[in-house]
């Protein structure tokens, strides 16, 4: 996806389509980490960090729980 950035104000901005908000699930309020690493721009949700601990905690319960058969699986 090519994308111009337009005039705002006295700065530049970014125009994210809906489709790609929706599916990184992002709106207005949702703070962005901004980042470089010298030849790209990268733009990423800043997740909380009650939602990350939850989502860990839930990962290592699942491995905890499963862990076994899944590498039998595997």
């Amino acid at each position: 996806m090519i994308k111009k950035l337009t005039k705002h104000g006295n700065s530049l901005a970014l125009v994210i389509d809906r489709g790609v908000l929706d599916l990184l699930e992002i709106d207005a309020e949702t703070p962005l980490n901004i980042k470089t690493d010298g030849k790209c721009l990268i733009v990423t949700p800043e997740r909380d960090a009650a939602r990350q601990k939850k989502f860990h905690a839930a990962l290592e319960e699942g491995n905890r729980r499963y862990g076994k058969m899944l590498k039998r699986l595997a």
